[in-house]
């Protein structure tokens, strides 16, 4: 693995957040934007020379546009006295965070009795774009629920990359947060989607739960190297823990990629190869209107549940939220967001 690392000059400030901050900063005689995590580095003020990695911005990823600070100059940071578990294990960045589980823990004694889900309604998805649909449509069905949100280490590790996130809890449409392997930030840490998932249960007090990763899937055009696929372990964990494993499915009726329309290829993959017991499946009746000859459902042997998606579809429009997924809106593919509502209205019905 290599990076490149480059020194710049914080010239600007453009969003200072406890968690986050943006920056613009001088690079090689020009201006480009950067972003500091203040738990990582401490914080940083206008005038700061900073050490960058300047990686993504120079691969042009689609998740770049950023720079990321390594290091202020002349500036220390102390560890915090709090946890003994090490996330980003082994690098530069490597630090300590107070595992939910770990002994040190004020809910270690909970977590070392936790053995089961007790039937926990548990979504599980590909893609960080189904967060905010989800949310949304869950917190329209009746009372309000606590909706628990479990983020993966399957694309960007801190929980703070997320805009959305602190929107929706700020909303109330997030109940709390759970960073799990090496992502991290959120309300509650976890060692893996076993305890977190617990966590999710027993500490958080859920009365459902959503395992997604962060924002930047990684694909590369093959079958099996995708991040989407880490969908099939967690509904396998899910199911593993006596809780009620829900498949969101990834459906579009406009991306040019062939692989990926109707039921994406990664859904059909993690349903076929990788999930190891039946899970619901809930699909929107728009699916038989855009592809009324799709074959791809045939021989699944899961528990297909198709939902009427027509009004929640619309009420989206209503939320003042920005829902996009690659670069497309609601408008855009209206398919992506049905599959999530279905997906929202069968989680909310199981609560």
């Amino acid at each position: 693995m290599e990076c490149s690392v480059q020194w710049g000059v914080v010239s600007s400030m453009i969003h200072d957040g406890p968690h986050r901050q943006e920056l613009v900063v001088q690079v090689g005689g020009e201006q480009a934007q950067a972003i500091n995590y203040p738990g990582l580095t401490g914080s940083c003020q206008a005038g700061d020379s900073v050490l960058l990695n300047t990686t993504a911005l120079e691969l042009k990823l689609g998740t770049g546009g950023w720079h990321y600070v390594l290091a202020i100059q002349g500036r220390e940071r102390s560890l915090s006295r709090q946890g003994h578990i090490m996330k980003l294990r082994y690098t530069p960045l490597q630090g300590r965070t107070l595992a939910v589980e770990e002994e040190d823990s004020p809910y270690h004694e909970t977590m070392a009795k936790a053995d089961s889900l007790h039937g926990l309604p548990v979504a599980v998805g590909s893609l960080h774009s189904m967060l905010a649909p989800l949310a949304w449509t869950f917190h329209q069905q009746g009372k309000p629920k606590r909706l628990v949100y479990l983020m993966s280490d399957g694309a960007a590790l801190p929980l703070s990359f997320s805009n959305i996130v602190s929107i929706l809890k700020e909303r109330g449409l997030i109940h709390s947060t759970i960073t799990f392997g090496h992502a991290f930030g959120g309300d509650l840490e976890a060692v893996n989607i076993y305890s977190a998932l617990l966590a999710a249960k027993h500490v958080a007090q859920g009365d459902a739960a959503v395992v997604l990763m962060g924002p930047g899937v990684v694909g590369t055009g093959t079958k099996w190297g995708t991040t989407a696929l880490e969908q099939g372990i967690y509904l396998n964990a899910a199911a593993q823990l006596d809780g009620q494993a829900i498949a969101i499915p990834r459906l579009s009726e406009q991306d040019v990629r062939r692989r990926h329309q109707g039921l994406s290829h990664h859904s059909l993959t993690v349903l076929t190869k990788v999930v190891q017991t039946p899970v619901y499946v809930p699909m929107p009746n728009y699916f038989q209107t855009v592809f009324p000859q799709s074959r791809q459902l045939e021989g699944l042997r899961h528990r297909i549940v198709w939902e009427a998606t027509e009004e929640g579809f619309r009420e989206l429009f209503q939320a003042e939220l920005s829902f996009s997924t690659m670069g497309r809106n609601v408008e855009d593919d209206p398919l992506f967001f049905h599959g999530v509502v279905a997906a929202a209205l069968f989680l909310a019905r199981l609560t």
